[in-house]
């Protein structure tokens, strides 16, 4: 058995290829199906070794947000400079809602409230400014 996806489902898609194209993912393939009304895109980190990917589906008619809950969990990543990646994503327009302040660990959400957790590869980095002092934002 192996790991294909995680499958999200997306109502503006341009907005979240956007938010994950921020995180560093990258379109491998895209499917539109007009008999179904939907497109699936899959993205992946594109790392060696890493088959791993995030589906979206874009249902064509779909015009109310998706209900959220915490019960999704999160996708995680793991990054090789967290402050570096939050940095990035901030001058991106998204949202650091659970700050790296221990040098290991942020969280952000998708367009339609999915969480996605970043992680510092290897050990935490030293607690730096801005992020040490912030403290969390809403739910992640």
């Amino acid at each position: 058995m192996r790991y294909l996806h995680t499958m999200l489902r997306v109502r503006d898609l341009d907005a979240a290829l956007a938010f994950f194209s921020a995180l560093g993912l990258r379109e491998t393939r895209r499917r539109d199906s007009q008999q179904g009304r939907f497109t699936l895109v899959f993205l992946s980190t594109g790392a060696p070794g890493d088959d791993a990917e995030v589906e979206l589906t874009h249902n064509w008619d779909q015009a109310e947000p998706y209900a959220t809950g915490r019960f999704f969990g999160h996708l995680a990543y793991e990054v090789d400079d967290i402050y570096a990646a939050c940095e990035r994503l901030e001058a991106a327009g998204i949202d650091v809602l659970r700050p790296p302040r221990d040098g290991r660990m942020a969280f952000v959400k998708s367009p339609d409230g999915h969480s996605v957790e970043l992680l510092q590869h290897g050990e935490a980095l030293a607690p730096a400014e801005p992020w040490a002092s912030r403290a969390n934002r809403g739910e992640w």
